[in-house]
């Protein structure tokens, strides 16, 4: 991953000059949209464009198996939004902690259990925290006054870092630890929303599906087996639609 870095370290150079000491309030019609790849950040992004008149988006990398498969869905995502503010970052200390099949090439990827309340394999610790953290200081200097993120309570029994109370609690992070004049505002518009019904809201704003990539698996076809997978098939199969990505079988 070398060489990511470079180019990683390189843009947050470019995006901090370009904007540094000309902004000293939040602008509440800018927002900072965390795009991952996937069908949810899809729907996110979607809404995210019709309420605000600017929109920067932000993918973020960890080491994950398919996370060139994401970052390619992200810049297609971009190029059809128009988004020309963008910025991709790496946190390989997430890849490095481990604890995740996601992360960790020796803890195999369940097959899906859509029945279960435990913590599955694919929970990566803490990662939305890391991830809001990261849009949090590109929004400062941005002066972006919205953050973005795809986050659905119907994984939480999975992901605790899914749930809205975890969204409540950053929220009083963000408040006290961002300058007096800065006013930045997470926004969850997908979160308490079956994932059929994200799926129906993306039709209705014309949100471009076939870009998206849900499996934790593979990179070319999708494997339909994991827990990401099972969960957008039954999404589309419960909304009536098509999946239009491929799948192995």
């Amino acid at each position: 991953m070398g060489g990511s870095n470079e180019i990683v370290d390189q843009s947050v150079t470019e995006v901090g000059s370009e904007f540094e000491g000309s902004r000293t309030t939040s602008d509440p019609r800018f927002a900072v949209c965390l795009v991952s790849g996937g069908m949810d950040s899809c729907v996110t992004a979607a809404i995210a464009r019709e309420e605000n008149d600017r929109l920067a988006f932000l993918h973020v990398s960890y080491g994950q198996r398919t996370q060139a498969r994401e970052r390619r869905a992200f810049e297609d995502l971009a190029d059809f939004y128009g988004v020309e503010q963008r910025l991709t970052v790496s946190l390989e200390s997430l890849a490095r902690i481990g604890g995740s099949s996601l992360t960790d090439e020796r803890i195999p990827v369940a097959e899906a259990n859509l029945a279960s309340r435990q913590i599955p394999t694919s929970y990566v610790p803490f990662r939305n925290a890391h991830l809001l953290a990261t849009a949090v200081s590109w929004a400062e200097v941005l002066g972006a006054g919205r953050i973005y993120i795809g986050a659905v309570a119907e994984d939480s029994s999975g992901y605790p870092d899914c749930r809205p109370e975890f969204y409540a609690a950053f929220q009083r992070a963000i408040d006290v630890g961002t300058r007096p004049e800065t006013r930045i505002e997470i926004r969850t518009p997908v979160i308490h929303m079956r994932k059929s019904a994200i799926v129906r809201r993306g039709i209705e704003l014309g949100a471009p599906f076939a870009l998206t990539w849900s499996c934790y698996r593979n990179e070319d076809r999708a494997c339909g087996h994991c827990d990401s997978c099972a969960l957008r098939l039954r999404a589309f199969r419960e909304a009536g639609i098509a999946d239009p990505i491929p799948y192995a079988d």
